[in-house]
Formats: C-alpha cells, sequence, structure tokens
C-alpha cells in the first residue's frame, strides 16, 4: 500500500508525553494528533499505508480546550482530536522516524 494525500493529512503528527510512551510500552498503542474530520476508518487506513502495519483497534478522543485568562482578559485555546491506534500483536512503528 502506498499513501496518499488524505492520508498524510488525517494523522497530523504522534503525541509524545510520558503517557504515550508508557501505551506503547504496554499495549502496543501509539498516539497521534488527527484531522477534526478524520473518522476511526480514515484512521486505520492512513496508519496501515503510511507504515505499513496491521491495525488492531483505533480509539478517537475529541479534547476540549482550555480557557485561559490574564487578568480581565479571558481566551480560549483550540481543542484538538487525537486517536489511539493499537497495533496487532508483534507489529511495531517509531513514529520520529516516519512522521
Amino acid at each position: 500500500m502506498s499513501a496518499n494525500y488524505k492520508d498524510m493529512n488525517t494523522l497530523l503528527f504522534p503525541v509524545i508525553t510520558e503517557k504515550s510512551y508508557g501505551a506503547k510500552a504496554e499495549n502496543n498503542q501509539y498516539v497521534f494528533k488527527i484531522s477534526n474530520r478524520a473518522t476511526k476508518a480514515d484512521v486505520k487506513q492512513a496508519v496501515e499505508s503510511i507504515f505499513e502495519v496491521k491495525v488492531e483497534k483505533v480509539q478517537v478522543i475529541t479534547v476540549p480546550g482550555k480557557e485561559k485568562r490574564r487578568g480581565a482578559h479571558v481566551g480560549q485555546r483550540p481543542g484538538y482530536r487525537k486517536a489511539v491506534v493499537r497495533l496487532v500483536e508483534g507489529q511495531s512503528i517509531d513514529p520520529e522516524e516516519e512522521a
């Protein structure tokens, strides 16, 4: 499979945190920030075509934006969506090198 334009715009970038590294080590899960219009099927197809692995499960999470205050000024950070992708046992990807 080769990645197309839609696949490249579905996955924006990998989320690299301590919690995501823990999920990677324990459950073979990888976390990506995704497009606001992406569905689970879109994410599954994008990961399989870009990284050439087999996806077992996809969970999509909508993270709400935070309210920020600075004195009398009130603002809002934008929300985003992220996907937790579980790969089939025995497969792995290195998102730092690929994405």
